[in-house]
């Protein structure tokens, strides 16, 4: 089908069509806050990526559109850090909030979430997506330019904050203290450059490792929200698909292993506390938040999840792993 005419001026101005092609385009489904096109140039396909106003999620949840600039922004710096980790970005248009970058064919790169949905646990991918996690986070830490080019505490308030733990909080008005304190402590909690939105939908694995793609939360920050933010899925999908519980455990493991080595920017045990304690706040946000996760459906599975998370919400743990130990037992494994 023909892109949207605003796509086409963008690409057009860009120069990244010939003159008199008009290309053709097919809508990618998957992402509640943007439209995303994959485009047929003469060149060779591409992908554009355009940043909606409100997301496509049953809740009223809007956010500014000028995140797609600071999306743009993380993936050229965590590219000059980790290249192999992100797509190339090929053109930017601030006015019409989209951009084009490299499209990663199918044939070669599959999305983790299918992989782990699966029960493909590959333990090497879990301890990569660590290890680049953590080259990302050690090199901003230490760029003093970092901070004034990620301005983003509003947009990281309305788009992660807000959305899981204000929100939980609000669902649960007995845990909203603990709630709250978290929310207070990681917007002060400035050490390096965030992604926000590292999940395993948002992670390709190719054959130079694993891609980071839709880094529309970033933000200069705390560290311990991505490792925590990841962590989460992986407990989750215990609960999608038991017959892999043990293996996504171990790939836990080895994702928190890996980050963990790499910290060098600060004590490791205070980010590793601050991650443990984020855990159970977003493991209740993704049941009870704005944006809960699509799998979980079955209300027994629900209240599983809201009876960790309360107990750990109550009694803090000191680091991830406590929070998985208490799981596994929830689990029976």
């Amino acid at each position: 089908m023909e892109p949207p005419s605003e796509i086409v001026a963008a690409l057009r101005q860009c120069g990244l069509l010939a003159p008199g092609e008009s290309p053709s385009g097919q809508e990618l489904t998957g992402g509640v806050s943007s439209d995303i096109w994959l485009i047929a140039l003469r060149g060779g396909p591409i992908c554009v990526k355009r940043a909606l106003p409100k997301l496509k999620v049953a809740a009223d949840w809007r956010v500014p559109v000028g995140r797609n600039a600071f999306e743009v922004a993380w993936m050229q710096v965590a590219g000059r850090l980790v290249p192999e980790a992100v797509p190339k970005v090929l053109c930017h248009d601030v006015a019409a909030g989209m951009f084009a970058m490299e499209y990663l064919d199918s044939a070669a790169f599959c999305l983790w979430k299918s992989e782990l949905r699966d029960g493909r646990v590959d333990l090497d991918v879990a301890r990569e997506v660590g290890c680049r996690l953590v080259r990302i986070h050690a090199g901003t830490a230490r760029d003093p330019a970092i901070p004034a080019q990620f301005p983003t505490d509003a947009i990281f308030h309305a788009i992660r904050l807000e959305p899981y733990l204000e929100e939980a909080a609000r669902a649960h008005p007995d845990l909203a203290p603990a709630l709250h304190g978290l929310v207070r402590t990681t917007a002060e909690s400035k050490r390096a450059l965030v992604h926000g939105d590292v999940s395993p939908k948002n992670i390709l694995v190719g054959p130079r490792g694993p891609v980071f793609l839709d880094a529309e939360c970033a933000w200069y920050g705390d560290p311990a929200f991505d490792l925590a933010f990841c962590l989460n899925h992986l407990l989750l999908k215990c609960l999608w698909v038991p017959a892999a519980r043990n293996r996504l455990l171990l790939g836990f493991d080895a994702l928190l292993a890996a980050y963990a080595e790499g910290i060098d920017w600060e004590p490791r045990a205070e980010l590793l506390r601050r991650a443990g304690r984020l855990l159970p706040g977003l493991f209740l946000g993704r049941i009870d938040g704005k944006s809960p996760v699509d799998y979980l459906t079955v209300e027994a599975d629900k209240n599983r999840v809201r009876r960790v998370a309360r107990r750990l919400l109550l009694t803090p743990p000191e680091d991830p792993g406590t929070v998985r130990q208490i799981w596994a037992t929830e689990l029976g494994t």
